[in-house]
C-alpha cells in the first residue's frame, strides 16, 4: 500500500512491453497516467488497468510530433509524476537509400526528441522533491549498428548514452535512472516498421515474451540498476559485439537482418556459379 497515492507516466502503453509495464505498475497500486497515439486503445487499456483499483489517466499523443511531446509536459504540468517510462518507440525496415526520409525523422524525433523533452520535463519536479525513477527503453540494438534499420539500431544507441550520461548527473539528487535492453521481443514493433520479411523476424521461436521482459525492465528499475538485458541469449550477443570490431558486427547483422527472398536469391546464385 505504500504505492498508493504514487503516479507512474508512461508512454506507448497500449502494446507490448509498454503495456506489460503498466500491469505491472497497477499490480503494485500505482496511480498511472498512459500516453498513445490512439484513444480508442488508451480507453481499452485504462478500464482494464483501472480493475486493480487505480486512477487512469489517458493522454492521446502523437509523440513523433515534437509540438505534441511539449503540449504533453504542459497537460500533466505540475501534477507529481514519481516514475517516468519512455517507452514509445519506432523502427523502420529498409535500406537507407530507400527509406522515406520523413518516416525517418519521425522515428527520431520518437525515440530521440520525445524521450529527452520528458526526461528534461519531469525531472526538474523529481530533483525538486529530492527521488524519482526513470526507465528508458533502449534495446541490444543500441550496441549493435545494423544494416537495414540503421536509423533505429542509431536512436538507440543515443538512449543508452544519454541514460548513462545523465545517470551520473544525476547521482545525488534521489534520481534513478534505468535503460532497459531487450532483443527481439513478440509485439506489433516489426509489423509496423515493415519488417515481416526479415529473417531476424521469420524465426518466431527466438522472440523473447513482452511480459518476461517488462519483468526484468520493472526490477531493474524498483532496484535502481543502471541498466538491464533482457535475455541470456541477448546478454550473450551484447558481450560478444563489445569484443568485436563494430564493422565486423555491421557485416553480421546486415546478413541478419536482409530479406528472406533475397537471401534466397544469393543462395541461388551462388550455386548458379559453383
Amino acid at each position: 500500500m505504500e504505492n498508493k497515492q504514487k503516479t507512474a507516466l508512461i508512454t506507448g502503453a497500449t502494446s507490448g512491453i509498454g503495456k506489460e509495464l503498466a500491469k505491472l505498475f497497477a499490480r503494485d497500486q500505482y496511480n498511472l497516467l498512459i500516453v498513445a497515439r490512439d484513444q480508442g486503445e488508451l480507453d481499452s487499456t485504462a478500464a482494464e488497468l483501472s480493475a486493480s483499483g487505480i486512477k487512469v489517466d489517458t493522454f492521446a499523443r502523437d509523440l513523433s510530433n515534437i509540438d505534441e511531446a511539449f503540449a504533453l509536459c504542459n497537460e500533466i504540468g505540475d501534477r507529481q509524476v514519481d516514475v517516468l517510462v519512455n517507452d514509445a518507440g519506432q523502427g523502420l525496415y529498409g535500406l537507407f537509400k530507400d527509406n522515406d526520409i520523413e518516416r525517418e525523422l519521425d522515428i527520431i524525433h520518437l525515440n530521440i526528441c520525445a524521450t529527452v523533452i520528458l526526461t528534461k520535463h519531469f525531472t526538474k519536479q523529481m530533483a525538486a522533491r529530492g527521488e524519482g525513477k526513470v526507465l528508458n527503453l533502449g534495446s541490444v540494438a543500441g550496441k549493435l549498428p545494423a544494416p537495414w534499420q540503421a536509423v533505429y539500431h542509431a536512436t538507440k544507441a543515443f538512449v543508452l548514452s544519454f541514460t548513462t550520461a545523465i545517470r551520473e548527473e544525476f547521482k545525488d539528487t534521489g534520481i534513478t535512472f534505468t535503460a532497459l535492453m531487450p532483443g527481439v521481443t513478440d509485439t506489433d514493433f516489426f509489423n509496423k516498421a515493415g519488417m515481416n520479411e526479415s529473417k531476424i523476424v521469420q524465426d518466431k521461436s527466438s522472440m523473447a515474451n513482452p511480459a518476461d521482459v517488462a519483468k526484468d525492465g520493472y526490477e531493474a528499475l524498483m532496484a535502481g540498476e543502471d541498466r538491464v538485458i533482457s535475455g541470456f541469449k541477448n546478454k550473450m550477443q551484447v558481450s560478444m559485439a563489445n569484443m568485436t570490431p563494430d564493422s565486423v558486427v555491421a557485416k553480421m547483422m546486415g546478413e541478419m537482418q536482409e530479406p528472406v527472398a533475397q537471401e534466397q536469391q544469393q543462395q541461388q546464385k551462388d550455386q548458379s556459379q559453383q
